[in-house]
């Protein structure tokens, strides 16, 4: 099974704070965890969850988000979608601000997602000529990268630009114009210029468990660093799913650590879906196979060297907040994050601390 990459609205607007509450949350069959530690305090890099704005307004996700976390990744309100929803010459960065000072008012630090994306943008810059297409480009990324400078820790600057199943990079409004390693080429020595001390990252997702989108991905970082790019660090999203075989994940992971870069675990989540319309497995052995994989990527994280080991973020707190529980197809049995609706532990949290502890 392999999970594409879906562009899911994650505004307050278009979807509830949180969704209702089914029925079948947790069931008796399914496994109930010891009590565990906040996962800040088991995690040996900063520990870090997205955040909606919204979310700021409810005492509990704010409760959960305290104990357990030092670092926020805002999910959706610092892309251009929503900054340039007005056009280039209105950004709107109420949301992101807020984000912003309730990080501060915590304690806790901001990784800034995300400058540039092949699947945002292209309403705003077609017509364009090709001068104007540059000033927009170098603009946007000045504005934003240069507002929060100071405030972010670190930038996912390019977001995806390899293929789902591997074979090439995107083809995109942003390559047509400086061409596939170009155009991220740039946006890196943009931002670079907008925030010197920002720590800056290439996301992708799948890299850890399609093999040739890992190869691609391998390849394209090396041409980066070869080619003189101010690339500081590696995102790895890790939208993970059950059936990943086992120790696919360490082995990438001791790959990818041989650029000797930041790693940061960007975006977990694992789904307990399969595209298998005929598989009878139980919930329990389901969440079995999740802890597996968790488990095996909280260990070969914990085992990098320590300057490596940037940050690790769950995309998400509970299972309520995820993507994966949005819309109408949500049967409530999905469990992708580490607690529950109600904010109780879930395996998976189980799963982190002992991967952690490893």
């Amino acid at each position: 099974m392999s999970i594409s990459r879906r562009t899911v609205l994650a505004s307050g607007i278009a979807l509830p704070l949180t969704a209702p509450l089914a029925a079948c949350d947790r069931t008796s069959a399914e496994p109930i965890p010891p009590n565990v530690p906040p996962l800040k305090s088991v995690a040996p890099s900063p520990f870090g969850t997205a955040i909606k704005a919204l979310q700021i307004d409810d005492p509990d996700w704010v409760a959960l988000a305290r104990a357990n976390v030092d670092q926020l990744t805002p999910e959706w309100e610092m892309k251009m979608e929503y900054i340039l929803a007005d056009g280039l010459d209105r950004p709107r960065f109420d949301r992101s601000d807020r984000i912003a000072a309730f990080a501060k008012a915590q304690g806790m630090a901001m990784h800034g997602h995300t400058l540039i994306w092949y699947a945002q943008g292209k309403e705003v810059f077609e017509g364009l000529s090709g001068a104007a297409f540059d000033r927009a480009f170098d603009g946007y990324i000045a504005a934003v990268a240069g507002r929060y400078r100071g405030k972010v820790r670190s930038w996912d600057v390019v977001n995806e630009p390899i293929l789902d199943d591997g074979s090439a990079l995107r083809d995109c409004h942003w390559s047509a114009r400086y061409g596939q390693d170009g155009y991220i080429l740039r946006a890196f020595e943009k931002a670079r210029i907008a925030d010197p001390d920002a720590v800056l990252f290439l996301n992708e997702y799948n890299q850890e468990s399609i093999p040739a989108k890992g190869v691609q991905f391998l390849k394209l970082v090396e041409r980066l660093l070869k080619a003189g790019c101010p690339l500081q660090g590696l995102g790895l999203q890790s939208h993970l799913w059950i059936d990943i075989p086992e120790g696919v994940i360490a082995a990438y992971m001791r790959e990818v650590a041989q650029f000797g870069l930041p790693i940061h675990v960007s975006e977990l989540d694992c789904t307990l879906r399969t595209e298998n319309r005929l598989d009878l497995r139980s919930q329990a052995d389901r969440l079995a196979l999740q802890s597996d994989r968790v488990t095996e990527l909280a260990s070969a994280f914990a085992a990098l060297p320590e300057r490596q080991r940037f940050a690790f973020t769950v995309w998400g707190l509970r299972d309520t907040d995820s993507w994966y529980r949005q819309g109408q197809k949500d049967d409530g049995r999905d469990k992708p994050l580490a607690f529950d609706s109600f904010g109780r532990p879930n395996p998976m949290a189980q799963a982190l601390v002992a991967g952690f502890r490893t």
